[in-house]
């Protein structure tokens, strides 16, 4: 291992911050499943989750922009195991975003009658746990392990709190896709860790023992594939994504905040284990992942078009948004993979927003589908706001962290792969904003096809309708989170960079040798 590459907490921190950041939300479960009253749980949960928020802002605010490597390492050993976790500019965002969602889905469910379930509480605090042990893992058997535990939490909410009539059959689908992703990824952690053992006579699954090998494994391109291919179900990228909409009309909006995140860690894992440890097979297979990231785009925004269940409108637009964060790691230069994590920070907190609104119209009317909704504005002002504000943010507005992120992934695109595919990805974003304007003027503004419940004048009846304030709550967080980063992108963008730089520059390499070699023949 390397050590210039890594700066241990004790160096920087009075005590293991990634590993409190994973414990806290596993301590406020347990006590959220031994305790028997619910009001009691209630608290635990919030506990769990704002001090998981706060610890994540310190991370953030020890975080040093100027250094490179990881930084915040934990590594411990024992029974033959190895736990190591770290943080650089490619994951602490993915880990902040986690904690201001959880504790925006546990507000969220003041809104519903699942407040006084003690389950779904500590489910939603395990989940919790879950992604942010995943994002800061280092060691890849690790991140595995986290990434079957997440099965957990989402099977249990589906059953319990999911809004369908055909849960198992749901969740039997969730279990067949993700399962083989499961299977793939351990099959192909497994390759390589045992192939770079082969030269090196030491069997390991850390990344920076395996990112410092420089092996060259004997089947690379059948390491790459398993791979990829595992952790394209969990992005989900086209033709991997046909559980995600069936899940997305069925499943519980209440966790919908933190499993949009979750989406994003295919993307992560891509970016982290794929593309830095098979350098020279993704960039002799980058067309083919290209080809299916532009096929998901116009794929998934035309699918959303036909839509009239608005949270499948909402899952194809993630489809089509995923196939545009793919070409943007695979164009192998800073630009592009800066733009990729800066867009999947802001898709995913807005896609949390929109879904959130219309997890708030549900409750209120029992329905998603578009044609029966309609006039909504002006009674439920709290919603509108949220839900325009997120659209103008996946449609990558002036004034939202979008922006500057699709202008860095089209730089980046434009030098990794030409013009064409840069054009294609614009014309694929303009079909975004027709279909979510499309969705805001039906739901908000048109007047209503056929006549409607009480939900126009909104009026609370009792403890278990929603609130005016939760939902304010929730609008003011994500609304003012996203127009102040796009108000001002360069702290963010300073900490994406932090260690990008190597990365990039690993395919700088590449392209030299390959330009010398082609010179010498």
């Amino acid at each position: 291992m390397d050590i210039k590459n890594i700066t241990l907490w004790s160096e920087t921190l009075a005590f293991p911050l990634l590993s409190a950041i994973t414990l806290v939300p596993l301590i406020a479960m347990v006590l959220v499943i031994l305790v028997k009253s619910s009001t009691v749980a209630l608290r635990l949960g919030f506990v769990g989750t704002i001090l998981t928020f706060l610890l994540s802002i310190y991370m953030l605010m020890a975080f040093e922009t100027e250094g490179t490597g990881i930084q915040f390492y934990e590594r411990y050993q024992g029974i033959g195991l190895t736990y190591s976790v770290g943080v650089d500019g490619t994951n602490i965002l993915f880990i902040l975003l986690t904690a201001v969602l959880s504790l925006l889905a546990l507000v969220y469910t003041l809104t519903t009658r699942r407040v006084a379930d003690r389950t779904h509480i500590a489910c939603l605090l395990g989940y919790e746990a879950i992604l942010v042990g995943a994002f800061a893992a280092m060691n890849a058997m690790q991140f595995w392990f986290w990434c079957f535990l997440e099965l957990i939490p989402v099977v249990l909410m589906t059953l319990r709190a999911g809004s369908g009539q055909n849960r198992r059959w749901v969740v039997a689908l969730l279990l067949q896709h993700w399962g083989s992703g499961l299977f793939m990824v351990l099959a192909g952690f497994l390759m390589l860790g045992f192939g770079t053992m082969v030269s090196t006579d030491v069997l390991s699954f850390d990344w920076l023992d395996l990112k410092d090998s420089n092996v060259k494994l004997e089947y690379a391109t059948l390491i790459f594939f398993l791979l990829f291919f595992g952790f394209a179900i969990r992005m989900p990228l086209f033709p991997f994504h046909g559980w995600l909409p069936v899940l997305a009309e069925q499943g519980t909006v209440a966790s919908v905040g933190i499993f949009l995140v979750s989406l994003k860690l295919g993307i992560y894992a891509a970016m982290r284990f794929l593309v830095p440890l098979l350098p020279e097979v993704a960039e002799q297979w980058a067309w083919f992942v290209v080809t299916l990231g532009l096929i998901g785009i116009f794929y998934g925004a035309l699918l959303a078009l036909m839509q009239i269940n608005m949270r499948r409108l909402l899952a194809f637009a993630i489809i089509s948004q995923t196939g545009l964060l793919v070409i943007g790691i695979f164009d192998f230069n800073k630009y592009g993979m800066e733009g990729s994590i800066l867009l999947s920070i802001a898709y995913g907190l807005a896609t949390a927003g929109m879904l959130f609104s219309i997890g708030m119209i549900y409750k209120r009317t029992h329905t998603a589908y578009i044609p029966r909704l309609g006039g909504m504005y002006d009674a439920n002002a709290a919603i509108a706001v949220l839900f325009v504000i997120c659209a103008l943010s996946t449609m990558v507005m002036p004034g939202t962290p979008g922006f500057d992120g699709i202008h860095l992934l089209l730089e980046g695109t434009i030098k990794g792969q030409g013009w064409i595919v840069s054009i294609a990805i614009l014309i694929g974003n303009v079909l975004a904003v027709g279909l979510l304007l499309r969705a805001f003027q039906q739901i908000f503004i048109a007047a209503p096809n056929r006549h409607q419940g009480p939900y126009k004048n909104t009026l609370y009846v009792s403890s278990t309708e929603p609130s005016p304030r939760n939902e304010w709550i929730i609008a003011i967080v994500i609304c003012g989170i996203l127009i102040s980063a796009g108000v001002h992108t360069s702290p963010w963008i300073d900490i994406i960079d932090q260690n990008l730089e190597p990365i990039s520059s690993t395919y700088s390499s590449i392209e030299t040798i390959n330009a010398d070699t082609l010179a010498a023949q």
